[in-house]
């Protein structure tokens, strides 16, 4: 059996890029894939626990609005329809991406109520301080709805439960958005790996009616 070690790695590339650095173009197209290979595994988060798929069943846990009343996943897909919405919350400032879309969730809370949904927001970031910058972050919108919730999830608990800890200086999750049935199965999921790309309001309204 050949011992991989490496050296062998290092060596097999260095052979590889003798060969087309012969060829401009060709040794162009190799250091943009190489380049980008390394940026996605950089992105990838390391708690070494995988987003849940479409179709599983959405990992339960039970989390704390600022105020401190307790709110679990299974209850309120007990319900029904369930949109989770996963914020950047407080990577030592208040996301303004994250202040839009709420914003234009609690605007379309009318439309989802109609619809018999329900809105959970979660609201990661440091235990230091983090219910009070939630409700520093509340502060900016209006009163939220009855079907909307907001809990924090200090030490990132249910971040790292759902492989979105985006684990670097100034970052706390991956923007994601998820929509659950009444037993708790994903029927649609976005996860974004950049401050923007927001899935909006409208987008998971469109995806409500084949679903229910």
């Amino acid at each position: 059996m050949t011992l991989h070690t490496p050296h062998h790695g290092i060596a097999a590339l260095r052979r590889l890029f003798s060969r087309f650095r012969s060829t401009p173009a060709l040794l162009v197209l190799f250091v943009f894939s190489f380049a980008t290979a390394v940026l996605a595994w950089a992105q990838t988060p390391t708690t070494g626990m995988q987003v849940p798929a479409m179709g599983a069943q959405a990992p339960n846990f039970t989390l704390l609005t600022p105020t401190g009343h307790p709110v679990s996943l299974a209850n309120e897909t007990e319900k029904g329809t369930t949109v989770l919405v996963v914020l950047r919350g407080f990577p030592g400032y208040q996301c303004p991406y994250c202040v839009r879309q709420v914003h234009d969730f609690v605007d379309h809370a009318p439309d989802f109520a109609a619809k018999h949904v329900d809105v959970l927001l979660v609201y990661p970031g440091p235990p230091a301080d983090l219910d009070q910058h939630a409700k520093e972050f509340l502060a900016k919108q209006a009163e939220l709805p009855r079907n909307v919730q907001l809990v924090t999830d200090p030490d990132y608990k249910m971040t790292n439960q759902y492989g979105l800890r985006w684990d670097a200086p100034h970052e706390t999750a991956y923007p994601s958005t998820f929509i659950l049935d009444r037993r708790g199965k994903i029927l649609f999921e976005k996860v974004s790996h950049s401050h923007g790309d927001r899935t909006t309001a409208e987008e998971v309204l469109a995806q409500l009616p084949a679903m229910m």
